[in-house]
């Protein structure tokens, strides 16, 4: 185990043993400091039964019939008051984490990640003006890293290849009013840790809450994301939407446009993507999520081979109690090229399960 891996696991341990504590330390009316832990574990079973056991096009949830445990999390946070500091630590391990490695902090065989760690300042001018310093998840698209806080167990091709998972610099908040808040970033890139080229990103987020039924977030990001190269810029666009229209309805829709300069060897490179989720509250304790997108890789550019690859997704949620709950789930992804089975098809099925506990 590397240098690294043994800060990560301290932490992860120091953590852990903190939210033992956390209810004696804590004030009687309000704690300073507030704990989480997040475990998931789950399998998907390719139906094909691909001899390499791989679920193509997927991230997280890539292995076919393994057992795994997907993330274990801990989070300590604390949200600063007015001309006060705070802070946002969150470690991961498990499988998940091998794949949401900054570049230049961890490595793809390693199963802890230091997925974000800031310093936030409470400016008091205005409304209250947030600067935080640090490595933070993207603003970008409608899905999380934990799919407990995403109405399916896997996760969108839009989120696999349309937009990036962290960025590390820093972050601006400011809410304008009650309808409409605002932030700016100014970040390494594209889960950089170290930059890759002396240019930064620049992105945007511009929230639009209309009413309490409706809430969409406009999104932006432009830098160059190439080694040593600050000239070749890469520009995204993403769109969320989050529409309740009932008590028992929830509706999420988005939509990402990317391109890139010089980033293919005929030119520039696009993608873009639109995906919707419904969910329905059958009771308190069950709900069903439907999915369903499409993601246009015109050159390749994003998932390695130019397509046009479609999926959609049913999810049934059994909440057990207020803290786990589990998640069966069918999901047919297909493409207009064979990039399935090993290439020999151009769909794959698959079952999954995913059990998730928050504390």
């Amino acid at each position: 185990m590397k240098k690294p891996d043994y800060l990560l696991l301290v932490l992860f341990c120091l953590l852990s043993f903190s939210t033992v504590f956390a209810d004696e330390s804590a004030s009687e009316e309000k704690p300073p400091i507030s704990f989480k832990v997040y475990i998931q574990s789950g399998m998907t079973h390719n139906m094909k039964n691909p001899d390499n056991n791989q679920n193509e096009l997927r991230v997280f949830d890539g292995k076919s019939d393994q057992i795994q445990l997907d993330l274990l999390q801990v989070t300590a946070m604390k949200d600063p008051d007015p001309g006060c500091v705070g802070f946002k630590l969150k470690i991961s391990g498990g499988e998940t984490a091998k794949f949401i490695h900054a570049r230049g902090l961890g490595e793809a065989d390693n199963s802890l990640d230091l997925t974000e760690g800031y310093i936030t300042y409470n400016l008091p001018v205005g409304q209250g003006l947030k600067i935080s310093v640090g490595k933070m998840i993207t603003f970008a698209g409608a899905e999380y890293i934990e799919a407990g806080d995403n109405p399916n167990y896997s996760r969108s091709l839009l989120f696999n290849y349309a937009i990036p998972f962290t960025h590390t610099g820093v972050r601006l908040d400011y809410p304008v009013s009650e309808q409409f808040t605002s932030t700016v970033y100014i970040v390494n890139g594209w889960d950089n840790f170290s930059d890759n080229n002396t240019a930064k990103t620049l992105g945007v987020s511009l929230g639009w809450t209309p009413s309490d039924q409706v809430s969409m977030y406009f999104n932006g990001l432009r830098g160059a994301e190439q080694d040593n190269n600050n000239e070749n810029q890469r520009t995204l666009f993403d769109w969320v939407a989050t529409i309740k229209p009932g008590e028992k309805w929830l509706i999420l829709l988005n939509y990402d446009y990317g391109t890139e300069q010089k980033a293919v060897v005929s030119g520039d490179a696009r993608w873009s993507g639109v995906a919707g989720v419904v969910k329905y509250d059958f009771s308190d304790k069950v709900s069903l999520s439907v999915r369903g997108e499409t993601f246009r890789d015109n050159q390749g550019f994003r998932t390695g081979t130019p397509q046009t690859v479609k999926e959609i997704t049913l999810t049934p949620e059994i909440r057990m109690d207020d803290n786990c709950i589990i998640r069966p789930e069918y999901r047919h992804d297909w493409s207009d090229k064979k990039v399935f089975n090993g290439g020999t098809s151009s769909s794959q099925d698959t079952l999954g399960i995913g059990i998730i506990y928050k504390w």
